[in-house]
């Protein structure tokens, strides 16, 4: 027996609803991976950048070196925190009468001893806020020359090529 054209039509139907091997358009999968292309190129930097803490205003500077991968001290109005563990705080280094900061330089000896792949270089880098005193920075200092850690770097905000200030 003949079928119809209604039928034959309907055998079809049901037959790719059947089929096990379904089909992907080409089309919509590349689009998808072009798009996932130019986000991720758009979106991939390759200079480091050091995340900053809430409550530290860095100063501005003209700045032309990448950051380097070092300790980092972060300074605020009060506390001093080395790798964002909080050491001491502000008013108790500076009422201390001593040139260096002594939790601090335990720290930093600590850190020496328990990890080579950070402290080879033997630097760090200071998250100083702007408002700082010269004198806790230059303990800070005094500090990472005693513990051996030579290589100071102080993290500052880029300033654009027009901004004068």
């Amino acid at each position: 027996m003949k079928l119809s054209r209604r039928a034959k039509r309907m055998q079809a139907h049901h037959a790719r609803k059947n089929d096990r091997n379904a089909s992907l358009n080409m089309v919509s999968l590349m689009d998808i991976f072009t798009i996932l292309v130019f986000f991720l190129l758009v979106n991939a930097t390759n200079s480091e950048v050091l995340p900053t803490p809430k409550n530290v205003v860095l100063p501005s500077a003209n700045s032309e070196k990448l950051p380097a991968r070092n300790l980092v001290i972060a300074v605020n109005s009060n506390n001093i925190s080395l790798q964002g563990k909080i050491i001491i705080s502000v008013k108790a280094a500076m009422d201390n009468q001593s040139k260096t900061i002594k939790p601090l330089f335990d720290s930093l000896n600590d850190l020496a001893l328990s990890s080579k792949d950070i402290t080879d270089k033997k630097g760090v880098t200071i998250m100083g806020d702007q408002k700082i005193p010269y004198a806790l920075l230059k303990k800070i200092m005094l500090t990472c020359a005693g513990a051996e850690y030579t290589n100071l770097s102080f993290a500052v905000n880029q300033k654009t090529s027009g901004t004068e200030s």
